[in-house]
């Protein structure tokens, strides 16, 4: 059974888009995230340390807050007490405009107990302190404030930078100070932190003095050692942020372990199938996998595997063609020789022929050998797309009923399913090359009036259900060679054909073609009712366009 064309076209791949634009395709990934087993674990080892910190940062801002509230809370309490006291116990009535007495206040605040480490200062009308609780006096009026504690021992003399910071810092906190006492003086309770003259933070709260409603001072209550508290809370973030270290640590190595070193192994497979030290990536370890590393060594082993299958299939095709190449060429060599020693015109003209055969032979097969090689190029320029396969069928008829010679088979076409209903996905450049070249092979199998058959149905029991049939009325095909047909150069004359009008490719890429459509296709005789062989029938089964992988 011959198995030829006119004309042959490249060796093609299956088809890889899927017909969505970049938007889509950026739409599906962006989807695929939530699902991404490896992103979601880079993700969550990455936050919990950062949440580690955070939640710690926010305890302690939160703590520090309360702290300072419920030490304000304190001293407005204590303030409004000793406020209250003031007003009545410390105010001199006899005068027309009642004013505190700096003697009685002093001695109220030394009476009443004042806490460690908080300070109670006591300021008159215009502002001025009349008393403080870290200074006493003796009960004698006018005698000067003296200082409650012992002297200690003398501190060592600053130096001149060190005078004028410390200058600057305790006018800063007497100015602090005076606006807040300025503020309590118009007769609205003031509170917050503030510093003090030695620098450090104070919870401070200012209370006016009041008898009935006039105003005759100010309280101010402030209570320190606010640093050393937040310096204490700092310090319990430390192990917040060593637990946050060590995750980070962790994960970091867990990233290596299973993220870049996997790729690394990936990236040294991938070295060595380019230098040529072997032919297929193969990790089973790393194919095990079920995250995107599993995808990624999976997807390199099938490409190394289909480049490794490709270079095969380019190195077999190279040896077919140098050998089907080698015998027209050793058949034109040797009548060239021949045709030195030739004598007679009739023998010069003889040799004469057989060389033109052998020339258009040669001619023939690199042609053939040429289009093919142009058909995975011819196919990846054109994206795939709806087709209907009635009226590419149509089509072929019409050419072949347009160019009908006398005495050649005729093609009769018949078309089983509604319109519309045998589309694929495909190109019809391609489709309609298999369906040429299955007619040719038909039409020279088939005798002188005979009739080469094309039927398009559906068979929907089948995977790929667009069936197209050609069946000739030729002698058939040898039971054992009925897949030996679709191989390269594989070629069986009928009797009365022109030797070297094959090339014995057609079919070969019939097959190339369907099975890159995602198709398939097979030979069979066709029978009689008594069992002979009337004719061969080839099959091309397609997947309906919607259902193809």
């Amino acid at each position: 059974m011959a198995s030829d064309t006119d004309t042959a076209r490249a060796d093609p791949a299956p088809f890889r888009g899927d017909g969505a634009g970049l938007g889509e395709r950026i739409r599906r990934r962006v989807n695929r995230l939530g699902g991404s087993r490896l992103g979601g674990f880079i993700l969550a080892l990455n936050l919990l340390s950062l949440l580690i910190l955070f939640g710690g940062a926010l305890a302690l801002n939160e703590w520090s807050k309360g702290l300072v509230q419920a030490r304000q809370e304190s001293l407005a309490v204590q303030a409004e007490l000793l406020a209250n006291l003031l007003g009545e116990a410390g105010a001199t009535r006899g005068e027309p405009t009642p004013t505190l007495n700096p003697t009685d206040a002093g001695l109220l605040l030394r009476d009443n107990f004042i806490p460690t480490g908080q300070r109670a200062r006591l300021y008159d009308q215009d502002g001025l302190p009349i008393a403080d609780s870290f200074q006493v006096s003796e009960v004698i009026p006018g005698s000067p404030l003296t200082p409650a504690l012992p002297a200690g021992r003398p501190a060592p003399r600053p130096s001149e930078r060190q005078k004028a910071r410390d200058a600057e810092r305790q006018t800063r906190a007497e100015a602090e100070l005076a606006a807040e006492v300025q503020r309590a003086l118009d007769g609205e309770p003031q509170g917050g932190l503030r510093l003090s003259e030695d620098g450090d933070q104070v919870v401070s709260v200012s209370i006016p003095v009041r008898h009935v409603q006039q105003v005759l001072g100010v309280l101010t209550l402030e209570a320190g050692g606010v640093d050393e508290i937040l310096d204490a809370q700092r310090w319990a973030l430390f192990p917040f942020a060593l637990v946050a270290l060590a995750v980070s640590l962790l994960s970091s190595l867990l990233l290596h372990l299973f993220v870049a070193r996997p790729v690394m192994r990936l990236s040294r497979a991938a070295d060595e199938v380019r230098l040529q030290r072997a032919r297929a990536i193969s990790l089973p370890d790393l194919e095990d996998r079920k995250d995107e590393i599993g995808d990624l060594a999976r997807a390199l082993e099938t490409m190394t595997d289909t480049l490794s299958t490709r270079m095969d299939a380019i190195e077999g095709f190279a040896a077919d063609v140098s050998h089907e190449i080698k015998n027209p060429l050793t058949s034109i060599r040797s009548a060239l020789e021949t045709l030195a020693l030739v004598k007679t015109d009739a023998q010069r003209e003889k040799l004469t022929a057989l060389l033109q055969q052998d020339v258009r032979r040669l001619d023939r097969l690199i042609t053939d050998i040429s289009n093919a090689s142009r058909l995975d190029a011819e196919l990846s320029r054109e994206r795939p797309r709806p087709i209907d396969m009635g009226e590419l069928l149509t089509e072929v008829a019409h050419i072949y009923e347009a160019t009908a010679k006398p005495g050649e088979a005729k093609v009769s076409l018949e078309l089983r399913p509604a319109a519309g209903e045998a589309r694929v996905i495909g190109q019809d450049g391609p489709l309609g090359q298999v369906f040429r070249n299955l007619v040719d092979n038909a039409k020279s199998f088939s005798p002188a009036g005979g009739t080469v058959r094309v039927t398009l149905s559906r068979d929907e029991t089948d995977a790929c259900p667009i069936h197209v049939r050609v069946e000739d009325d030729g002698p058939g095909m040898p039971p054992d060679n009925l897949d030996t047909v679709f191989q390269r150069f594989y070629t069986s004359r009928p009797k009365g054909t022109a030797f070297g009008s094959n090339s014995g490719l057609g079919l070969s890429i019939v097959r190339q073609i369907v099975e890159a459509h995602g198709g398939r296709v097979w030979a069979e005789n066709r029978l009689g009712p008594d069992g002979a062989v009337q004719g061969a029938r080839f099959t091309v089964a397609l997947p309906v366009a919607g259902r193809r992988g």
